[in-house]
């Protein structure tokens, strides 16, 4: 359970300061996002794998690099994420 948590607040601070930036117009928006994608990974990556997005969840699937469970509770664990 724990790792769908991380995947759940990773994938809320990146997207969170995705939206920031982009709706403040930052300058060096692209420098902003790669430091907090940096910056979750790091934080949760031995943890959950540090995919925060559905995609990448995907195709650790189709590398049998995640069960079927797995990839729906992180997929879930995302989208929501993302939407809160």
């Amino acid at each position: 359970m724990i790792k769908y948590i991380v995947e759940f607040i990773g994938t809320f601070i990146f997207l969170g300061v995705i939206l920031n930036v982009v709706n403040q117009k930052v300058k060096w928006a692209a420098f902003a996002v790669g430091l907090a994608l940096t910056a979750v990974v790091f934080w949760g990556g031995n943890i959950s794998g540090g995919h925060y997005n559905p995609a990448v969840s995907v195709m650790f699937y189709l590398n049998n690099k995640l069960s079927t469970m797995d990839l729906v509770g992180y997929i879930v664990a995302q989208v929501l994420g993302g939407v809160c």
